[in-house]
């Protein structure tokens, strides 16, 4: 039998094979998977949606794990707590928001359309459109590999920040300490939407910001802002085919804040600190959408830049992990070059450096 390619598995659609795939469909199955990889002392990686993964062309010298339970169960709902809902850590995440939606759960219409598995939303603290998993998450089920035991976590001893959580910190080459099982939701009951944060998403609702919308509104309009920006998966679009954003939004001192120029973004990120926008930067720095596209370019055309959106870098049909490195290292020097920050990358890397 032929090793499963991980650029199968992947929206970026690249990485090489793996050593060892295993597919769990319920909690047991996991638990058991990975006891084995450690018992037989191998690498483990874990996938699920394969969203926020760029895996080496080399391949994985372990066992890929894939995660694939699924399973949404409603623990109560009533006009005092809301819904407690339950779902499994493979269940496809913009299959839960719909569910939600249409049953008039309220607080995660925002997250609309972003591709992967329920599971990885608490390790990165996955968010768009001024919202956040950590504003909905009750409790996070794990497997704790090095106790040999489940540890079931609340919000505050995720420590939640920016695109990051305890889970993502104990986290190494795509091996998590602990291994997400089941996600469980704390969400208010009602057909409006949480207080719109984002002033897009408020222009494109016809509200003011900190008003709330019907929540059916709010995912029609973030599913069509997504696919305008190429956030959609579309088996037909190369513009989908990536991680999303590949760079975060660099969080700043007052004084880098300072020497920003007074047109950049300006975000407060908590005391002393400003966000600034990375897709800003990087077209300020000299990429513009669709950069790489030239059969010239590093990658000869077969990676570039969204020509919808800075932020995404996209596989056109042919690139490989290596073409992906190589234009990220040029977008993020170039913007080291011409303003002074780092970029950092969002999704992990899996055998690779940037």
């Amino acid at each position: 039998m032929s090793a499963t390619l991980l650029s199968s598995l992947t929206t970026s659609h690249v990485g090489g094979p793996a050593a060892r795939f295993e597919e769990a469909r319920t909690e047991a199955e996991i638990i058991e998977a990975v006891r084995t990889a450690d018992a037989a002392g191998e690498p483990l990686l874990i996938i699920a949606g394969g969203s926020n993964l760029v895996v080496s062309d080399d391949g994985y010298p372990g066992t890929v794990l894939r995660i694939a339970s699924e399973g949404i169960a409603v623990d109560t709902a009533d006009a005092c707590g809301g819904a407690s809902v339950s779902v499994q850590a493979g269940h496809t995440w913009d299959d839960l928001v719909d569910y939600a939606v249409h049953h008039a759960f309220s607080g995660l219409e925002a997250l609309s359309g972003i591709p992967g598995s329920t599971g990885a939303t608490p390790v990165q603290n996955v968010g768009a459109y001024g919202a956040d998993v950590s504003q909905t998450i009750w409790q996070v089920r794990t497997w704790d590999r090095e106790a040999g035991a489940v540890r079931t976590f609340v919000p505050g001893e995720l420590a939640f920040g920016y695109r990051d959580s305890l889970l993502k910190r104990t986290t190494v080459n795509g091996s998590p300490r602990y291994v997400v099982l089941r996600v469980d939701f704390q969400l208010p009951l009602g057909r409006m939407s949480a207080p719109i944060r984002y002033a897009e998403l408020a222009r494109a609702l016809g509200v003011e910001a900190g008003e709330r919308a019907s929540a059916l509104d709010v995912r029609r309009e973030v599913l069509r802002l997504r696919a305008s920006k190429g956030m959609v998966l579309d088996g037909g679009d190369p513009d989908t085919w990536s991680t999303g954003s590949f760079f975060t939004n660099p969080i700043l001192g007052e004084a880098e804040a300072a020497a920003l120029p007074p047109e950049a973004p300006r975000y407060p990120a908590g005391e002393g600190l400003v966000k600034t926008s990375a897709a800003w930067l990087i077209e300020r720095a000299g990429f513009p959408k669709g950069y790489g596209l030239d059969a010239g370019s590093v990658t000869g055309g077969r990676a570039s830049l969204s020509t919808k959106h800075t932020l995404a870098l996209t596989n056109r049909g042919d690139a490989t992990a290596k073409d992906l490195l190589a234009l990220a290292r040029e977008v993020r020097d170039g913007v080291q070059a011409r303003f002074g920050i780092e970029l950092h990358n969002e999704p992990l890397l899996i055998g690779l450096e940037l």
